[in-house]
């Protein structure tokens, strides 16, 4: 069982950046690769980014490709997103996930979700 922990969130304004980590609780981390996903109000939960477990490949929405970058620290446990240049639609709450790969569509592991409103 591995627990993780998003961090980061919080009210910006369009074009602000933000980095989002993601705490895991068990060395196990460096098994997986991680990846975020995000739920805006009424919409279902979507694919953000993921990374494969050395940091070497990463995969993104094309609705943030350019402006997001996903990356890990195996030795500290952690997931990080930096988000650039923000739109109003990035708005959601945002999670993190440990997964079998970069392109599994059923992560094992959640977190609870961190709140990124964006404000024009």
């Amino acid at each position: 069982q591995m627990k993780l922990e998003e961090s980061g969130g919080g009210l910006v304004q369009a074009g602000d950046s933000l980095t989002l980590a993601c705490s895991a609780s068990s060395p196990a981390f460096s098994n997986y690769a991680m990846g975020w996903f995000r739920q805006a109000p009424g919409k279902d939960r979507e694919f953000v980014a993921a990374i494969n477990l050395s940091g070497s490949s990463t995969d993104y929405a094309d609705s943030v490709k350019g402006r997001f970058a996903i990356s890990r620290d195996n030795a500290e446990m952690k997931a990080y997103l930096t988000m650039n240049s923000l739109k109003v639609e990035d708005t959601a709450i945002y999670y993190c996930a440990a997964m079998g790969s970069i392109y599994d569509p059923a992560p094992a592991y959640w977190g609870q979700g961190t709140q990124v409103t964006v404000s024009s």
